[in-house]
Protein backbone atom coordinates (compact mmCIF):
# COMPACT_ATOMS: atom_id res chain seq x y z
CA UNK A 1 0.00 0.00 0.00
CA UNK A 2 1.34 3.51 -1.05
CA UNK A 3 2.08 5.41 2.10
CA UNK A 4 1.43 9.04 0.63
CA UNK A 5 2.30 12.86 2.52
CA UNK A 6 2.21 15.89 1.49
CA UNK A 7 5.79 17.20 1.07
CA UNK A 8 5.04 20.41 2.79
CA UNK A 9 2.91 19.23 5.42
CA UNK A 10 6.24 16.34 5.82
CA UNK A 11 8.62 19.27 6.38
CA UNK A 12 6.54 21.97 8.24
CA UNK A 13 7.91 22.99 11.44
CA UNK A 14 11.51 21.22 10.64
CA UNK A 15 12.91 22.71 7.54
CA UNK A 16 9.90 24.86 6.42
CA UNK A 17 8.00 27.73 8.18
CA UNK A 18 4.45 27.57 9.02
CA UNK A 19 1.87 29.43 6.77
CA UNK A 20 -0.36 30.87 9.86
CA UNK A 21 2.35 32.16 12.38
CA UNK A 22 -0.09 33.09 15.25
CA UNK A 23 -1.17 31.85 18.75
CA UNK A 24 -4.78 31.38 20.11
CA UNK A 25 -6.34 29.95 23.72
CA UNK A 26 -8.51 27.13 22.56
CA UNK A 27 -12.14 28.70 22.42
CA UNK A 28 -10.78 30.96 19.60
CA UNK A 29 -8.46 28.60 17.99
CA UNK A 30 -10.64 27.27 15.52
CA UNK A 31 -12.94 30.44 14.58
CA UNK A 32 -8.98 32.32 13.40
CA UNK A 33 -8.23 28.70 11.76
CA UNK A 34 -11.65 29.55 9.44
CA UNK A 35 -10.86 33.27 8.93
CA UNK A 36 -7.45 32.25 8.08
CA UNK A 37 -9.31 30.30 5.54
CA UNK A 38 -11.56 32.67 3.95
CA UNK A 39 -8.53 35.33 3.81
CA UNK A 40 -7.01 32.83 1.63
CA UNK A 41 -9.63 31.79 -0.58
CA UNK A 42 -10.78 35.59 -1.22
CA UNK A 43 -7.05 36.34 -2.15
CA UNK A 44 -6.80 33.34 -4.54
CA UNK A 45 -10.48 33.72 -6.08
CA UNK A 46 -10.17 37.45 -6.26
CA UNK A 47 -6.80 37.83 -7.31
CA UNK A 48 -5.45 34.83 -9.11
CA UNK A 49 -4.84 36.65 -12.17
CA UNK A 50 -1.65 37.86 -10.52
CA UNK A 51 -0.10 34.57 -9.87
CA UNK A 52 -0.39 34.06 -6.73
CA UNK A 53 1.65 31.16 -5.13
CA UNK A 54 1.58 31.44 -1.58
CA UNK A 55 -0.91 33.41 1.30
CA UNK A 56 1.30 33.68 4.43
CA UNK A 57 -0.66 34.87 7.40
CA UNK A 58 0.70 36.75 10.82
CA UNK A 59 -1.15 37.70 13.46
CA UNK A 60 -0.88 39.85 16.90
CA UNK A 61 -3.23 40.71 19.10
CA UNK A 62 -3.91 44.20 17.26
CA UNK A 63 -4.09 43.25 13.34
CA UNK A 64 -3.51 41.00 10.69
CA UNK A 65 -0.66 40.56 8.59
CA UNK A 66 -1.39 39.00 5.26
CA UNK A 67 1.70 38.27 3.49
CA UNK A 68 1.10 37.31 -0.48
CA UNK A 69 3.45 36.06 -2.97
CA UNK A 70 2.91 36.82 -6.55
CA UNK A 71 4.52 36.69 -9.76
CA UNK A 72 2.79 39.65 -10.55
CA UNK A 73 3.33 41.92 -8.16
CA UNK A 74 2.34 44.81 -10.15
CA UNK A 75 -1.55 43.49 -10.70
CA UNK A 76 -2.30 43.65 -6.90
CA UNK A 77 -0.20 46.83 -6.06
CA UNK A 78 -2.45 49.08 -8.68
CA UNK A 79 -1.77 52.55 -9.83
CA UNK A 80 0.10 53.75 -6.97
CA UNK A 81 -0.83 51.49 -4.68
CA UNK A 82 -4.94 52.01 -5.74
CA UNK A 83 -5.17 48.04 -6.00
CA UNK A 84 -3.76 46.67 -2.90
CA UNK A 85 -5.34 49.61 -0.29
CA UNK A 86 -9.09 48.11 -2.11
CA UNK A 87 -7.72 44.31 -1.11
CA UNK A 88 -6.72 45.58 2.26
CA UNK A 89 -10.32 47.41 2.76
CA UNK A 90 -12.21 44.17 1.71
CA UNK A 91 -10.14 41.97 3.79
CA UNK A 92 -11.30 44.44 6.51
CA UNK A 93 -14.38 43.86 5.68
CA UNK A 94 -14.54 40.23 5.69
CA UNK A 95 -12.51 39.95 8.96
CA UNK A 96 -13.87 43.02 10.86
CA UNK A 97 -9.82 43.32 11.51
CA UNK A 98 -7.14 45.51 11.03
CA UNK A 99 -4.93 44.17 8.08
CA UNK A 100 -1.99 44.75 6.55
CA UNK A 101 -0.97 43.75 3.39
CA UNK A 102 2.66 42.86 2.36
CA UNK A 103 3.39 41.72 -1.51
CA UNK A 104 6.19 39.66 -2.16
CA UNK A 105 7.61 39.47 -5.46
CA UNK A 106 8.45 36.16 -6.92
CA UNK A 107 11.26 36.27 -9.41
CA UNK A 108 11.76 32.94 -11.01
CA UNK A 109 7.55 31.64 -11.39
CA UNK A 110 9.40 28.50 -13.13
CA UNK A 111 10.12 27.42 -10.15
CA UNK A 112 7.13 27.62 -7.88
CA UNK A 113 5.69 24.22 -7.95
CA UNK A 114 1.97 25.81 -7.95
CA UNK A 115 2.36 27.85 -10.06
CA UNK A 116 3.66 25.32 -12.44
CA UNK A 117 0.99 23.23 -11.64
CA UNK A 118 -1.75 26.08 -12.46
CA UNK A 119 -0.26 27.12 -15.47
CA UNK A 120 -0.60 23.21 -17.25
CA UNK A 121 -4.04 23.36 -15.53
CA UNK A 122 -4.42 26.82 -17.22
CA UNK A 123 -3.60 25.59 -21.00
CA UNK A 124 -5.70 21.81 -20.44
CA UNK A 125 -8.95 24.22 -20.01
CA UNK A 126 -7.79 25.87 -23.04
CA UNK A 127 -7.96 22.43 -24.73
CA UNK A 128 -4.10 22.53 -25.35
CA UNK A 129 -2.71 18.75 -25.41
CA UNK A 130 -2.18 17.66 -21.82
CA UNK A 131 1.62 16.09 -22.67
CA UNK A 132 2.99 18.89 -24.31
CA UNK A 133 1.44 20.95 -21.45
CA UNK A 134 3.44 18.95 -19.17
CA UNK A 135 6.28 18.37 -21.42
CA UNK A 136 6.95 22.27 -21.67
CA UNK A 137 6.59 23.27 -18.20
CA UNK A 138 9.16 20.52 -17.29
CA UNK A 139 11.73 22.28 -19.82
CA UNK A 140 10.94 25.39 -18.43
CA UNK A 141 11.37 24.54 -14.85
CA UNK A 142 14.49 22.45 -15.51
CA UNK A 143 16.13 25.99 -17.47
CA UNK A 144 15.60 27.78 -14.53
CA UNK A 145 17.83 26.23 -12.12
CA UNK A 146 15.51 23.09 -11.05
CA UNK A 147 17.76 20.16 -9.78
CA UNK A 148 14.23 17.79 -10.35
CA UNK A 149 10.15 17.91 -11.66
CA UNK A 150 7.58 15.62 -11.86
CA UNK A 151 4.01 16.67 -12.76
CA UNK A 152 1.21 14.22 -12.67
CA UNK A 153 -1.87 14.68 -14.43
CA UNK A 154 -5.33 12.26 -13.71
CA UNK A 155 -8.81 12.65 -14.88
CA UNK A 156 -10.00 12.10 -18.63
CA UNK A 157 -7.68 13.23 -20.29
CA UNK A 158 -7.62 14.19 -23.86
CA UNK A 159 -11.37 13.90 -23.45
CA UNK A 160 -11.09 9.34 -23.28
CA UNK A 161 -13.98 8.14 -21.65
CA UNK A 162 -11.98 6.29 -19.15
CA UNK A 163 -9.70 8.17 -15.77
CA UNK A 164 -6.10 7.51 -16.00
CA UNK A 165 -3.06 9.19 -15.20
CA UNK A 166 0.37 10.62 -16.88
CA UNK A 167 3.16 11.52 -15.16
CA UNK A 168 6.37 12.88 -16.58
CA UNK A 169 9.93 13.28 -14.55
CA UNK A 170 13.27 14.76 -14.94
CA UNK A 171 15.91 15.02 -12.62
CA UNK A 172 16.19 13.33 -8.95
CA UNK A 173 13.08 14.74 -7.10
CA UNK A 174 13.44 12.59 -3.38
CA UNK A 175 10.52 12.57 -1.33
CA UNK A 176 11.45 10.90 1.44
CA UNK A 177 14.57 12.89 1.90
CA UNK A 178 13.70 15.73 4.74
CA UNK A 179 16.93 18.14 3.50
CA UNK A 180 15.41 18.06 0.40
CA UNK A 181 13.92 21.25 -0.65
CA UNK A 182 10.97 19.98 -2.65
CA UNK A 183 8.11 22.59 -3.73
CA UNK A 184 4.59 21.27 -3.83
CA UNK A 185 1.77 22.44 -6.08
CA UNK A 186 -2.13 20.98 -6.75
CA UNK A 187 -4.48 22.79 -9.25
CA UNK A 188 -7.46 21.68 -10.94
CA UNK A 189 -8.60 22.03 -14.72
CA UNK A 190 -12.26 22.92 -15.19
CA UNK A 191 -12.62 20.69 -18.58
CA UNK A 192 -15.76 20.69 -20.47
CA UNK A 193 -15.60 16.44 -20.11
CA UNK A 194 -14.59 16.99 -16.85
CA UNK A 195 -12.24 18.02 -14.00
CA UNK A 196 -8.67 17.38 -13.99
CA UNK A 197 -5.96 17.13 -11.27
CA UNK A 198 -2.63 18.87 -11.56
CA UNK A 199 0.12 18.08 -8.97
CA UNK A 200 3.70 19.34 -9.29
CA UNK A 201 7.06 18.27 -6.94
CA UNK A 202 10.20 20.61 -7.94
CA UNK A 203 13.05 19.61 -6.24
CA UNK A 204 15.51 22.85 -5.32
CA UNK A 205 18.45 21.31 -3.75
CA UNK A 206 19.12 20.81 0.20
CA UNK A 207 18.29 23.29 2.68
CA UNK A 208 21.84 23.72 4.22
CA UNK A 209 23.62 24.29 0.61
CA UNK A 210 20.83 27.07 -0.21
CA UNK A 211 21.80 28.59 3.14
CA UNK A 212 25.68 28.16 2.82
CA UNK A 213 24.67 30.16 -0.85
CA UNK A 214 22.63 33.04 0.51
CA UNK A 215 25.50 33.28 3.39
CA UNK A 216 27.96 33.51 0.56
CA UNK A 217 25.98 35.80 -1.50
CA UNK A 218 25.44 38.24 1.42
CA UNK A 219 28.24 40.39 1.91
CA UNK A 220 28.52 40.91 -2.10
CA UNK A 221 25.09 42.42 -2.07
Amino acid sequence: MGQKIHPTGFRIGITEPWRSRWYAPKRTFGQLLVEDEKIRKFVKNNYGFAAVSMIEIERTREEVKVIVSSARPGLIIGRKGSEVDKLREELEALTSRHITVNIIEITKPELSAQLVAEGVAQQLEKRAAFRRAMKQAVEATMTAGAKGIKIRCAGRLGGVEMHRSEVVVRGSVPLQMLKAHVDYGFAQAYCTYGVTGVKAWIYLGEYQTEKQKEAADGPDA
